[in-house]
């Protein structure tokens, strides 16, 4: 049986949901779905950027691994809730409901195997399904209350609602038209917000330190990469993933993960190969060895990682390199192993909202209930995936938080619609 309609005369609609990503689409979908009338509103003129970019263009829609572990919060008990209500198994019954073909990537990060377009056809048909109302591109200029619930004034004139859900996400990649209007909607309303960076983003370096490693833009490795003085999961984060080297600094998944950790004024700890002893191994094959030790690193090591590491070896004046490997002493083999595996290194900053993926921070979730996304102080308004303070790990997480989240969101919307 389908929810009843909101007995408030004034109301244009029961839902106004303010931001027609990957979390209002899917919140629009299953409260419309749920006998609620909705109306969708985003400035954007073309439908979901964000998903049309992800995953090099096949979004990487979830992770079938998902656990609230992998999300960075304030309060990292709060995503617990939706997350077990609306699990990476259930977006996947919705994706083999549209006959969407996919495929498993790398540790549990599912991608389509055509394009990211077949998400944004999937949500788009789920919301006709709910006869969800849509305004786009519409700029909403103003928030406000009366009686009746929420006035919105918009481009195409003032809307009102019982309800409202914010699900604009944050501020990362602004050239697609991100920006902090829940944010600023959740102040005005009296909400703390965690304060918003960027995350999953590339680091920076003062350009004379890394001027002897600008040369090896394009390099990439697998390494460990740890934040802080332990650097144990939950307590600064740890990640072995692949690191990438460019003109002004790291990128590559590995620090897109640890950015997410970082602070100003921290350094961040690299092992540059994990689960090797490269002491060890050189010893190995030091005996009668006449190699130079730059042609015995290549083997082990991108060949220009391996030459640039061996000059820039202190006390070597560039010629680290030439020592042939039997000649190579204990002290040294044992210093150079130190350096591969113990590199130490100090951030100036991040390459900005331009070049992350998601944003950090965000609507405190101590004034939301974890179970419906709803304000405390405020009954009626929600808010939804990336503007809360929930921040998922590289590799489909954020997805599965948008999907989550605004499924809360909506179901708590048609329970407070249904007669008692």
């Amino acid at each position: 049986m389908l929810a009843r309609r909101l007995s408030v005369s004034r109301a244009d609609f029961d839902v106004a949901i303010v931001g027609a990503g990957a979390a209002g689409m899917m919140a629009a979908s299953v409260a419309g779905q749920g006998g609620l009338r909705v109306v969708l509103i985003d400035h954007a003129a073309r439908l979901a950027e964000k998903i049309r970019i992800s995953g090099g263009g096949r979004c990487n829609f979830t992770n079938i691994g998902t656990t609230p572990a992998n999300f960075i919060s304030q309060n990292p008990h709060f995503c617990r809730s939706a997350l077990a209500g609306y699990t990476p198994e259930d977006f996947l019954k919705l994706v083999r409901s549209h006959r969407i073909a996919w495929h498993e990537k790398h540790r549990g990060q599912l991608f389509c195997d055509d394009s990211s377009e077949s998400i944004i056809d999937m949500l788009r048909a789920e919301c006709d399904t709910g006869r969800v109302a849509w305004r786009m591109p519409c700029t909403v200029h103003d928030i406000g209350q009366d009686t009746a619930g929420f006035v919105l004034s918009t481009d195409s004139g003032t809307i009102r609602a019982g309800q409202l859900v914010m699900a604009t996400g944050g501020m990362a990649i602004p050239q697609l038209g991100s920006t902090d209007f829940s944010l600023k909607i959740a102040r005005q309303f009296g909400l703390k917000v965690v304060e918003p960076r960027p995350a999953l983003v590339p680091l920076l370096f003062d350009p004379d330190h890394w001027k002897p490693f600008a040369d090896l833009s394009g390099v990439a490795l697998e390494v460990k990469v740890s934040c802080g003085q332990t650097g144990r999961k939950g307590d600064g984060g740890q990640f072995v993933e692949d690191l990438l080297f460019t003109h002004r600094g790291l990128s590559g998944p590995a620090i897109l993960q640890i950015s997410s950790y970082w602070q100003p004024g921290q350094s961040i700890h690299i092992d540059l190969a994990p689960g090797q002893s490269i002491e060890q191994l050189l010893l190995d094959a030091r005996p009668g060895n006449k190699q130079q030790l730059s042609t015995v690193l290549a083997g082990l090591w991108p060949r220009r990682l391996a030459e640039q590491w061996l000059a820039d070896m202190p006390g070597y004046e560039g010629q680290a390199g030439t020592i042939r490997l039997a000649d190579a002493s204990n002290r040294f083999l044992r210093d150079l192993s130190q350096r591969v595996h113990q590199w130490v290194l100090a951030p100036t900053g991040t390459a900005g909202y331009k070049k992350a993926e998601v944003m950090k921070g965000g609507v405190d979730t101590q004034g939301l209930n974890q179970k419906s996304m709803q304000a405390k102080a405020v009954p009626g308004l929600y808010f939804v995936g990336e503007a809360v303070d929930v921040t998922g790990w590289l590799g489909g997480y954020n997805f599965q938080w948008a999907w989550s989240s605004a499924v809360a969101c909506a179901r708590a919307l048609i329970a407070t619609a249904r007669p008692v």
